[in-house]
């Protein structure tokens, strides 16, 4: 069973669908430990409701903060990192620490509207179809392979509140799915490109009918 590592400063909802994929058994995973930066994150609470340890790591020290989060994910045999709401960017020393075991997901099907408000960004300059991506990070932001990806529509009455409770819908689906490939042994990494490998879909099984869904999910 894959132990995951999970980043995050927030509500912690992509949080909580690893953790329903997981106790479901809908993937063959674990959250080993929930670490944030916000004392007050919501996603802590979320993780100790479950039984799962749950840290706030103080963050005014940047490098003290990711050797800390560091020590903490070794110490829990961490196999995988998943940024999940996790809003500060973490430096090439962390990322080299754990590249190819960490990844991120993006409001936004990157390299579009990369960085903060993703959504509103989408609205403002007129895009019909936005959406997700998770990604393995890199040394920069919104930047590294990209795993899956799903394109939602823009509606003409759209909100930036209501364009981003659909895509988080999606976000749900893919970040799960991305932590399952991984786990499988499916993923390849090759330069700017993952290649998935043959198996399973979750197509005909977690998916919304208006939703394109990139190959691999």
């Amino acid at each position: 069973m894959l132990k995951v590592g999970v980043l995050a400063s927030g509500r912690g909802t992509n949080l909580q669908a690893i953790i329903d994929a997981c106790e479901k058994k809908i993937i063959n995973a674990e959250v080993a430990i929930v670490l944030s930066d916000n004392e007050k994150a919501f996603a802590l609470e979320r993780a100790r409701k479950h039984g799962i340890e749950a840290v706030y790591v103080e963050a005014k020290d940047k490098r003290k903060h990711e050797e800390n989060m560091h020590e903490l994910l070794v110490k829990h045999d961490v196999e995988l990192v998943v940024g999940a709401g996790y809003m500060r960017i973490l430096s090439p020393w962390f990322i080299k620490k754990w590249y190819g075991k960490i990844i991120n997901i993006h409001p936004a099907l990157l390299p579009s509207f990369k960085g903060i408000d993703a959504q509103r960004q989408a609205l403002e300059y007129g895009v019909k179809l936005t959406g997700c991506t998770t990604h393995f990070m890199d040394e920069m932001p919104d930047h590294g392979p990209i795993i899956l990806q799903a394109a939602v529509k823009v509606r003409d009455d759209d909100t930036r509140e209501s364009l981003a409770d659909r895509i988080l819908k999606v976000e749900h689906q893919i970040l799960p799915r991305s932590i399952d490939l991984f786990e499988k042994g499916r993923l390849v990494i090759e330069g700017r490109k993952v290649k998935i490998l043959p198996g399973d879909s979750w197509l005909t099984k977690y998916s919304y009918p208006d939703v394109f869904y990139s190959d691999g999910y």
